[in-house]
């Protein structure tokens, strides 16, 4: 019997903020990420990420008070990502509230890392991130800081390593798409997943119903992480209006949508998957 598809609403953080961007790039600020991850949780989330979009740029990890205000309301795992950097960083996500975490930088200045890491916490607390931008020559590259600087490493071999090295799962955004609504990067998808045998989350490109059934029906894919189609539906059916004091806001004043992306509760996606023969945990 197929394990059952994972839906993990990702929640990209910028100080104390939720925000969302398009190729990881022009971020704007959507709202507090433990309104969010709170509605997610009771319209049946599988699990959450949560991201610091910036910590690698600026040398930080700063989401540990987000990571113990959410924990404290929820009750599904959490996978924090962003400034992970050494053994004791995991120890404190952990501490917060964290199930798993998330390593993208770091496992690429010191692959040992990896390994250190799942001997200490066990394979299933460490994920690896892998940002991947299309070359020229249609191979695929993996990329650090959210999608800012190329490491020279091919993606699909990459995968193959994190996995030998110890890795629990990999989260693969298809930086190419990420945002956009305009479907997902199906080519990378299967040229990863053929190349692993642990767990393989996707995320990027998510703008309809179609785009996951196009994935899920024809690769066995593990989980599917979105986000620009639950936060602009959760912002539209649940607004909360804050005093937001920093960061890109004037995409919640304008009230614009992109188009190309049919925003959905999540509690909807899952029951039309369902109806579509792909199974996930309804609740």
């Amino acid at each position: 019997m197929a394990l059952a598809l994972r839906i993990i609403p990702r929640l990209d953080i910028k100080g104390p903020n939720l925000v969302k961007g398009v190729h990881l790039e022009g971020l704007r600020v959507l709202g507090k990420p433990e309104q969010f991850a709170r509605y997610y949780y009771e319209q049946g989330a599988d699990e959450l990420i949560y991201q610091d979009v910036v910590a690698s740029l600026y040398g930080r990890n700063s989401l540990h008070e987000i990571i113990e205000k959410t924990a404290k309301d929820i009750f599904i795992p959490l996978t924090v990502g962003g400034g992970i950097r050494s053994l004791q960083d995991i120890v404190f996500a952990l501490r917060a509230g964290a199930d798993k975490v998330s390593i993208n930088t770091a496992a690429h200045e010191n692959q040992s890392f990896i390994s250190q890491a799942s001997r200490v916490f066990g394979k299933s607390t460490i994920v690896v991130a892998i940002e991947a931008i299309r070359q020229p020559n249609n191979s695929y590259q993996a990329f650090t800081d959210n999608g800012r600087n190329p490491t020279g490493r091919e993606v699909v071999s990459w995968a193959k390593e994190v996995e030998e090295l110890g890795a629990g799962e990999i989260m693969l955004t298809s930086v190419d798409f990420e945002g956009t609504g305009e479907g997902m990067g199906i080519d990378l998808i299967k040229k990863v997943h053929n190349a692993i045998n642990i767990p393989l989350v996707v995320h990027g490109g998510i703008g309809k119903i179609d785009h996951i059934l196009s994935v899920t029906k024809n690769i066995s894919v593990s989980g599917v992480s979105l986000a620009s189609m639950l936060h602009y539906h959760c912002i539209k059916t649940n607004r909360i209006i804050d005093d937001f004091e920093e960061g890109n806001i004037e995409f919640l004043k304008s009230n614009q949508e992109n188009s190309k992306i049919d925003t959905m509760s999540l509690a909807k996606i899952k029951k039309k998957l369902f109806n579509n023969n792909i199974t996930c945990r309804l609740i």
